[in-house]
């Protein structure tokens, strides 16, 4: 069965499912997780790989039964200098502050592994619930969400299967509505400036219903750059010289992230360049700190107060005494809509002579 199709698992995990599927003693079972005893090295890694296939986590809480849970919500997002997350973060605390529930946040910074490692130690804890960026995970750490028998809240993005519920926007419509504001403003030689697509899903996303509206246009991308770590500033302003630099024909330039799209915006107004008229301009999320740029770059409102806040409402009711009595709130889909901001560096219609086709 394709395991992105299975339930959450109605109830957590124990020793003896681990020793039913490795074919071994639950005393062997525990003294190969608590690394303790003297257990054979094949007997060990059969354990161990039965614990990972199953997605089991041991439990870290001393004495309690596996059942009890504590007053903790593990908020699991890729990145704290990414200026996107810490407002997420704000809005989960401000709903679980009026609960008895506190969040405890880990970091994954973009990598599969680094998610599974703070996955399992999160878990090990016993939360009440998970809320956590993205709907891309490894194998090991889908096993351990659904089995984890708590709430389970995906965030950001919405284009994809959830393992239990998801509070987002679809990255793909975004890039859309994007490209075809470009289009109608009558911009036609665009180019594309961007993090590192293996590691940030939703900008690949955003990139992929980008082109796709560029091409039901009869349009493509002429020129892309990427970009990881560094300075977002200091990389928009050096990639978008240099883009500028090899392909000067082009017209407008969107970015995958308003630091970088700022950056370049810097570099612009610099170098005496016209925007919107003959350069335009775009990023992506809203950041309000760049407000206080001398011009407003065109952005787009990725809604991230209200996917915290609706995330963190979802593992409140689902944890609530009446709602585990009927089964907690498991499976909601909540979509958001992204709207677009113009600011000054998109211009409201086709310059003269420059109409869509």
């Amino acid at each position: 069965m394709n395991d992105e199709t299975h339930a959450p698992q109605k109830r957590p995990l124990t020793l003896r499912d681990v020793s039913e599927a490795s074919g071994v003693s639950e005393m062997t079972v525990s003294r190969v997780l608590r690394n303790r005893g003297d257990v054979s090295e094949t007997t060990r890694e059969r354990v161990l790989a039965a614990a990972k296939d199953l997605g089991y986590v041991p439990n870290k809480i001393a004495g309690a039964l596996a059942s009890q849970r504590v007053n903790l919500v593990a908020v699991i997002i890729p990145s704290f200098s990414n200026m996107v997350f810490p407002q997420v973060l704000s809005a989960i605390s401000e709903v679980l502050d009026n609960t008895p529930l506190q969040p405890v946040v880990g970091v994954t910074n973009y990598m599969p592994e680094r998610e599974e490692k703070v996955l399992y130690e999160m878990l090990s804890w016993r939360p009440s619930g998970v809320i956590i960026a993205g709907l891309e995970h490894s194998d090991a750490s889908k096993a351990m969400l659904r089995a984890a028998g708590i709430p389970v809240v995906e965030i950001m993005d919405t284009d994809g299967r959830p393992i239990d519920s998801v509070v987002g926007i679809s990255h793909r419509r975004a890039g859309r509505m994007m490209a075809e504001a470009i289009i109608k403003a009558g911009y036609r030689k665009i180019g594309f400036l961007g993090t590192k697509m293996p590691l940030d899903h939703r900008a690949r996303k955003r990139f992929e219903g980008f082109t796709e509206a560029l091409a039901k246009a009869g349009l493509e991308v002429i020129d892309q750059e990427f970009y990881a770590g560094g300075s977002a500033l200091a990389k928009g302003r050096e990639m978008t010289a240099a883009m500028l630099a090899r392909s000067p024909e082009i017209d407008f330039l969107y970015y995958s992230n308003d630091m970088i799209g700022a950056g370049g915006l810097l570099h612009c107004i610099d170098a005496g360049i016209d925007v919107p008229t003959e350069l335009g301009l775009a990023g992506f999320n809203g950041i309000d700190l760049l407000d206080g740029l001398s011009m407003q770059l065109a952005t787009m409102d990725s809604c991230r107060a209200e996917i915290g806040r609706r995330a963190a409402e979802i593992v409140a009711r689902s944890v609530d005494v009446q709602a585990a009595e009927t089964g907690g709130a498991h499976g909601e889909r909540i979509e958001l809509s992204p709207t677009i901001r113009r600011g000054e560096t998109l211009r409201l219609r086709p310059a003269h002579g420059d109409y869509p086709e």
